[in-house]
């Protein structure tokens, strides 16, 4: 078994003082694995990405219970910058380019904060641009007129500018049409395989979650309900029901189903 690089320990995270979104969420990344978060809107996955990544002080969020380790050392207090340079980079939802520099130099923005030289920081970006073709071909372009699926392939290729370990992606198929999720996924799975990338990653589609990762944590009202390896919860009826659309009729919460399945099995 690969070692374990994130550790998150029961963690709630709580906004504005007031309102708890994370109520003891756990979760483990193992080093080389794709791990994906699922769930849907409002579940809580965003938030733990950001949590992970220490973007929480900016929406006035802020982790008040449990822990998270990257390698065993706790990351709570650390700045994002100090979270870059241990190799961790979140992509953000809604693929934030910036819109008035060109792809290239999007890309480029990604690799401020090394210092092994512009020999190396051109080998990343050339190792990008075989990834990505699109990108190589968009280079100067604008990136405010370049397309959806051109724009969430520049930010994945931006934060891979900065040499990551582990990349945290959140919503990577959000508004992006279905060949072009593929496309992205795939990509994903070979800079997995190939390059020794983990990920983490924030998803709703949980179909095209389940083929690319290998585990899966299903998040609902901002605790785990449900997690395994991704091929087991392809098959688990529930999953089926709730996450994968094939059930019918009205479909309460997860939740509500499976506590109703438990008091049953106390009944009988």
């Amino acid at each position: 078994m690969s070692n374990i690089l994130l550790d998150v320990n029961g963690i709630e995270v709580i906004y504005n003082h007031v309102i708890l979104v994370l109520k003891g969420v756990s979760l483990q990344v193992r080093e080389g694995a794709v791990v994906a978060l699922l769930g849907g809107n409002g579940a809580g996955k965003t938030t733990t990405l950001r949590a992970v990544s220490n973007l929480l002080a900016g929406e006035r969020g802020e982790v008040t219970k449990g822990s998270i380790e990257l390698r065993g050392e706790r990351i709570e207090k650390l700045s994002t910058s100090e979270m870059v340079n241990r190799g961790v980079i979140q992509v953000m939802e809604g693929r934030h380019c910036f819109a008035h520099l060109s792809i290239e130099d999007n890309l480029m923005t990604g690799a401020y904060t090394r210092r092994d030289g512009k020999a190396a920081i051109a080998h990343t970006l050339e190792k990008v641009y075989s990834y990505f073709p699109r990108l190589k071909t968009r280079g100067k372009s604008q990136a405010a007129y370049t397309s959806g699926g051109e724009q969430q392939m520049c930010a994945i290729g931006r934060a891979l500018m900065a040499n990551p370990k582990m990349v945290l992606l959140d919503e990577p198929s959000m508004g992006l049409a279905p060949q072009i999720v593929q496309e992205v996924f795939e990509i994903v799975k070979d800079l997995n395989t190939k390059e020794g990338v983990t990920f983490l990653l924030a998803e709703q589609n949980t179909n095209m979650a389940l083929r690319y990762a290998d585990y899966g944590y299903i998040l609902e009202n901002g605790r785990v309900v449900m997690d395994g390896e991704a091929p087991a919860l392809r098959e688990n009826e529930d999953v089926k029901e709730f996450y994968l659309g094939m059930g019918g009729g009205d479909r309460k919460s997860f939740k509500d189903v499976k506590s109703y399945k438990r008091r049953k099995r106390w009944l009988a």
